[in-house]
């Protein structure tokens, strides 16, 4: 995101890159490139072309819209904010598989002559490509109806529920069996060794987080025709408080927004989560705030030694 508090991330692929050089096998996900206000979305095609052949195919693409305080900030109109969006998805798509040697591009938003990116990506046809999103209704569709996986973000469990419900329905509409394998869910995972002692240590960056940085006037975030009507009053339903009001610990763990607690009960609750949502994918968030590098390090420590062990081998009906 640009111009923000809360995502001071303005090249998410500058931070691919480090993650790219320092590991040798592990996926990298972007989530992801806001190419709906970008200028030159080509630009996106080939730096993540770059990075998956670098990193030998370990690069997951995901493509975002961005809120509407960036559209501003850049002078797009944010009405024109989903066709760029697309637009932008159908030229990067298309320079990365187009086997018929330079193209030319003539849209709405966008034009290029000869177009011919080179390196083309390491995986073929192309990176694996991933939707996360607050839930609109034209997104849902949008990720169903192209096999992409389609993740949420901070959403409280139950709107989540009904969402990924709707994306398993257009799924089968158009033709994939597999739903709950393209489901990803991206909440706060915390753990110390009490539920008071993971409370104590997270909830001051959480507080930080969720009730200075997150929080946004609704015109900010959703400017008028940045989505449809229908689909801004399902968001609102589903998270407006969270981007408008301030939110207690216990309203963030109630919610499934946050899991923070000791060991038992962290995988109780995502137990009890995966259980609900049927998601194959949980992306966690492991620091927010200004938790510390030794606070983050050691709840990574635990979530690699004592949570995934005990979750990792759970299976979606």
């Amino acid at each position: 995101h640009h111009r923000t508090a809360y995502s001071k991330m303005p090249s998410p692929n500058i931070i691919a890159a480090n993650l790219v050089a320092r590991t040798k096998s592990t996926k990298v996900a972007i989530l992801g490139n806001a190419i709906g206000y970008r200028a030159d979305p080509l630009r996106v095609a080939e730096e993540i072309a770059m990075l998956d052949n670098i990193s030998g195919g370990r690069i997951i693409s995901g493509f975002i819209r961005g809120i509407g305080a960036e559209y501003h900030s850049r002078s797009v109109n944010p009405a024109d904010s989903r066709g760029r969006f697309q637009e932008a998805h159908d030229l990067i798509v298309k320079a990365w598989t187009h086997e018929g040697g330079p193209f030319n591009w003539e849209g709405e938003y966008f034009n290029y002559q000869m177009v011919n990116i080179w390196p083309r990506p390491f995986q073929r046809p192309m990176p694996e490509i991933w939707a996360p999103s607050t839930g609109s209704g034209e997104t849902v569709e949008w990720s169903a109806a192209r096999g992409y996986t389609f993740a949420q973000v901070f959403n409280p469990m139950e709107s989540s529920a009904a969402i990924f419900d709707e994306f398993r329905e257009h799924s089968r509409r158009y033709g994939y069996t597999d739903a709950n394998r393209r489901l990803a869910w991206n909440p706060l995972v915390y753990v110390a060794d009490t539920d008071a002692q993971a409370e104590d240590e997270m909830w001051p960056h959480m507080d930080m987080y969720f009730n200075e940085l997150f929080r946004n006037p609704i015109h900010r975030l959703f400017p008028v025709n940045y989505m449809t009507e229908s689909s801004f009053d399902r968001v609102m339903a589903a998270r407006g408080d969270l981007a408008t009001k301030k939110r207690t610990f216990r309203q963030l763990i109630e919610e499934r927004v946050a899991f923070v607690g000791s060991v038992d009960t962290v995988v109780g609750m995502l137990e009890e989560a995966h259980d609900r949502l049927g998601f194959e994918h949980l992306v966690a968030v492991i620091h927010m705030g200004g938790l510390t590098e030794q606070k983050t390090k050691a709840n990574i420590r635990r979530l690699a030694t004592e949570v995934w062990p005990r979750i990792r081998n759970r299976t979606s009906a």
